[in-house]
């Protein structure tokens, strides 16, 4: 039987700060929307004056106000109490929305805390706490913080349940503290820094989580379902209801935020030598409503953008680059097309990228690095809008952008605009529409276009069905251009199930998206057990799983036959070791070069293959995935060995993140070696102040790259960068001949309206 707990954190009349909250409780979730999982209700505590943010916990409110403490383990021993005591706290001013937490640890010499950059994934494999906060009561979309116990923080935006935006960065203050049996925190968000309905009288979505990270222990306010984990958090329609909170009277917002840059530039190839170059441009927000919001941008820069990481590619296909400059990140997810839902538990798929997910096999309807760059040349970008929001049940999404001329490239002055429209129906499910145009094609080709409709739909907790179908338009194409899915996935802790059905025409091509494959329909299957032992103390979870997949091109001939099974055990110490078989064939349709003297015929091959890795958890000195494999490759075998995703702690403000990749190949038709070394230094003075160094070394194409960089957010919202990079050719004899070199400084400062 389902039971619904209601708890309200009762607020006393304190003379200096605390005023009586005069609103009722609202009706929680619904017991019958959320079947198995009980539904929680928070009341805020309204405050006469601002909290301290200084994370010393010390305001009357603390001991005035009960705090809630019933947390509860999703993970190891669901459904249990938390092993330590989390007071948890939510109130509000007239400007801000806080979250106070004081976090007990029996051993806190035992707590994992070693990064303090913002935006680091890391920051969730520390001993950390998180909230979300989902403002329009939806069940479907939010905001998520996070943040750990020397204060390091990550933001992001949940557009879709599982579907994280890790680069949203609002402004909110944070200040972390510790006491004899633990650490607190408090967050203070502006409402300004939010998007809400226009009631004054709030009823929103809430979650809270905490990780112990030495026991590797995740507890919620509000438990999802089992087997979530660290992810359940990013699932709003297992969250509990805010009531309580009386936001502002309505108010347009406007950020302007200036920049300035400056750099010093060489390059071999064009005889660039010292070259002293100074710009100046403009981003602007305004806030129409409190749900929708327009952005500018002129002279658009984005010289302080972190350098991409090298990857080695032994296939025929193009590789995908996340993208890195912020005016594209933020509200990315409402651009998303077609893509299956995030988390632990969504379904592998085949190499090269599962069957959801950007920069897998699936094509993407918009790429944002199709715009302002070709290759890796910059375009200049002359000025863009962009307007985002949520009406009702409708979030939508436009975007237009101008790119400049580049004589060089041989690109013309293009346009750009992307058009995003989806609707929210039933409980968590949802349907959309997408639109893209380019005035102009690489090579003077003329105007090109993309459109779809796509349609997700989920069911129970763990049972969901997506599909899209898209045609593009290019000059001079005509037919075999279109590209479809349909994907259902059962999703359960214990069992798992993906069918997956993607075609790609031959001709398929949307001019502002990426097609990693085309010319093909491919069958995909996926199953899943995943028992939890009662015996084994040291294991958390086994994982058994099969999958195949099937595609033939649009002549109906078979280009790619595939079996794989895997076997995983997760450690209690969240250390994880994975065996994984292959037993494939792949028919290449024509001759392509895998290295400089090697080219592989056209024909059949096999590509059975064995990998085993191991990955240690953060807790270790050094930890990181380990993997070695043996592989047949095009007639010949490849040994493949790598470390990645690598760090060893040396101090919670330094780190040295290693990663290497080896490939040694023979085949008939020659035979190379590739190897791709990575080290990245980084030290954080402050949670808002880091320095970090990128080296890269990439034997096939002969090239050692470096990139220092400097960031500092020197008040909220504005920043400070110093960025030194360059690249130099191996293929000479001596030391690496300098190929390109810069040094930028950029400055810029939000003005808040």
């Amino acid at each position: 039987m389902v039971t619904t707990r209601t708890i309200r954190v009762l607020t006393v009349l304190a003379a200096m700060q605390v005023a009586a909250t005069t609103s009722a409780a609202q009706t929680p979730i619904p017991a019958a929307d959320r079947p198995g999982v009980e539904a929680i209700t928070l009341q805020a505590s309204r405050l006469d004056a601002p909290l301290q943010i200084d994370g010393r916990l010390a305001e009357p409110l603390y001991e005035l106000v009960q705090p809630m403490s019933e947390f509860t383990q999703n993970e190891p021993a669901y459904g249990t109490a938390t092993t330590e005591r989390t007071e948890l706290w939510v109130s509000y001013d007239a400007e801000h929305v806080y979250i106070s937490v004081r976090a007990h640890d029996s051993q806190p010499d035992q707590m994992i805390v070693n990064e303090m950059r913002r935006d680091n994934f890391n920051v969730i494999q520390n001993e950390s706490f998180a909230f979300m906060l989902d403002t329009f009561h939806d069940r479907r979309s939010g905001v998520l913080f996070n943040f750990n116990a020397i204060g390091g923080r990550m933001d992001g935006q949940l557009v879709g349940e599982g579907n994280y935006n890790g680069d949203w960065n609002p402004i909110w203050d944070l200040a972390v503290g510790r006491f004899d049996g633990g650490w607190t925190a408090e967050a203070a968000v502006p409402f300004k820094s939010l998007a809400f309905q226009p009631e004054r009288l709030q009823t929103w979505g809430f979650n809270a989580r905490r990780i112990i990270r030495w026991k590797n222990e995740v507890s919620y306010v509000s438990n999802p379902p089992v087997g979530l984990g660290d992810f359940g958090i990013t699932f709003p329609s297992f969250a509990g209801s805010l009531v309580g909170i009386e936001v502002p009277p309505t108010a347009r917002t406007l950020d302007v935020k200036p920049y300035f840059i400056s750099d010093l530039t060489s390059d071999v190839s064009t005889g660039i030598s010292n070259e002293l170059g100074a710009d100046v441009g403009l981003d602007v927000r305004y806030a129409l409503t409190r749900n929708i919001s327009a952005d500018f941008t002129y002279n658009t820069d984005f010289a302080q953008v972190e350098a991409d990481e090298e990857q080695v590619n032994l296939t025929r296909f193009s590789l995908f680059f996340p993208e890195k400059r912020e005016f594209f990140l933020e509200n990315a997810g409402l651009f998303n097309f077609g893509v299956a839902g995030g988390g632990p538990r969504a379904g592998g798929g085949p190499p090269g990228g599962g069957p959801g997910g950007r920069g897998g096999t699936a094509p993407t309807l918009f790429y944002s690095r199709r715009i302002g760059l070709e290759g890796s040349r910059e375009v200049p970008i002359l000025a863009g809008g962009r307007l985002t929001g949520r009406m009702g049940a409708y979030n939508v999404g436009v975007i237009n952008i101008q790119t400049a001329a580049e004589t060089e490239l041989d690109v013309p002055t293009t346009n750009f605009t992307v058009g995003r429209v989806r609707r929210d129906i039933l409980r968590r499910s949802s349907i959309g529409a997408m639109v893209t145009h380019r005035s102009e094609t690489p090579g003077h080709m003329g105007a090109a276009s993309a459109f779809g409709f796509d349609a997700s739909f989920a069911f129970y907790e763990n049972l969901e069905f997506q599909a899209y179908l898209a045609q593009t338009r290019n000059p001079g194409v005509e037919g075999d251009d279109t590209s479809y899915r349909a994907r259902v996935a059962y999703t359960g802790d214990r069992y798992g199930l993906v069918l997956d059905q993607l075609g790609v025409g031959a001709n398929f091509d949307p001019a502002v998206g990426f097609v990693r494959r085309d010319d093909m329909h491919r069958s995909f299957g996926q199953v899943r057990f995943s028992p939890r032992p009662s015996t084994i103390s040291a294991v958390r979870q086994f994982h058994f799983q099969a999958q195949a997949q099937y595609v033939e091109n649009g002549r109906g001939s078979v280009e790619t036959r595939q079996q794989e099974g895997q076997f995983q055990i997760d450690f209690e110490s969240s250390d994880a070791l994975q065996v994984q078989f292959t037993h494939g064939y792949e028919h290449l349709p024509f001759a392509f070069r895998v290295s400089d003297g090697v080219v592989i015929p056209s024909g059949g091959y096999d590509t059975d293959a064995l990998r085993v890795s191991m990955t240690f958890g953060q807790q270790r000195p050094m930890s990181g995935n380990v993997a070695v494999e043996r592989s047949q490759f095009y007639g010949g075998h490849r040994w493949s060995y790598g470390y990645s995703r690598g760090r060893i702690n040396i101090h919670p403000q330094l780190s040295i993140e290693p990663g290497v990749s080896m490939n040694h190949v023979s085949t008939p038709f020659g035979d190379f070696t590739t190897q791709l070394v990575t080290s990245r230094v980084t030290y954080t003075a402050t949670p808002l102040m880091f320095v970090s160094g990128l080296v890269q070394y990439n034997d096939s194409q002969g090239v050692l790259s470096t990139n220092v960089r400097l960031r500092w957010e020197y008040q909220p919202g504005s920043e400070l960068f110093v960025v030194y990079s360059d690249g130099r050719t191996t293929t000479s004899a001596g030391f690496p001949a300098l190929q390109n070199r810069s040094l930028v400084v950029k400055l810029n400062r939000l003005f808040r309206f």
